[in-house]
């Protein structure tokens, strides 16, 4: 099993920023799609002060818990290491999966997550919730070390206790947006960015433009 693969684009050649933004992509997607979409690109025009790392997630990242210690290893620690004061793991699509996955299972390890049209997994779990009447009354019982659903809707659910900074950005089409409102309707209103889009390049790239003048970087 090989390292991680990532590409890296630093706010500034030969200095470290003060912020390190982890992009997960979403599935069949790769860390050039991000760069395609102009990501960096709009940090750049803003002048934001943080390194941008997108990364290549692989198949197992999904079916193997080894694969985000993997990334804890050989993404994370190596950033905090390197002394950045600020880690972000942002999240597309499927990647914005991976990412609470990551902050539930290490919650100490980043300092803020940005999700971009997560996926939330499948409507068991999101079912239980609505049925509850909210998060508020769901209860997600003993969570077994595989349930990576109820685990990552157990962490949104109890957000408030957590140090860990949560930011939430999807379009009112998007195909995932009845989870998405379960998980709005659980942060801030300042946390959450609700545009008219769908689950596209096009609504996360603006999505991500409002989260850099967000005032959390």
């Amino acid at each position: 099993m090989g390292l991680v693969r990532s590409l890296f684009e630093p706010a500034q050649r030969g200095a470290i920023a003060s912020t390190h933004l982890i992009v997960l992509p979403g599935a069949y997607q790769s860390p050039e799609d991000v760069i395609a979409a102009k990501f960096s690109y709009a940090m750049q025009k803003r002048e934001i002060d943080a390194d941008l790392s997108c990364v290549d997630l692989e198949p197992e990242f999904l079916t193997d818990r080894g694969a985000l210690a993997r990334l804890r290893d050989e993404i994370v620690a190596p950033s905090r290491r390197l002394g950045y004061t600020q880690l972000w793991l942002v999240g597309i699509s499927l990647g914005g999966y991976v990412a609470l996955d990551f902050v539930s299972s290490y919650p100490r390890e980043i300092d803020g997550v940005c999700l971009l049209a997560p996926y939330l997994g499948s409507r068991i779990v999101a079912g239980e919730i609505a049925a509850a009447g909210g998060l508020v009354a769901w209860s997600p019982g003993e969570i077994a070390d595989d349930d990576d659903e109820r685990r990552i809707w157990a962490f949104v659910k109890r957000y408030s206790e957590s140090a860990t900074l949560v930011y939430l950005g999807f379009g009112r089409e998007d195909r995932f947006a009845s989870t998405q409102q379960i998980m709005a309707a659980a942060l801030p209103s300042t946390a959450c960015r609700i545009i008219a889009g769908g689950h596209d390049w096009s609504t996360w790239l603006a999505l991500w433009e409002y989260f850099l003048e967000s005032g959390y970087l």
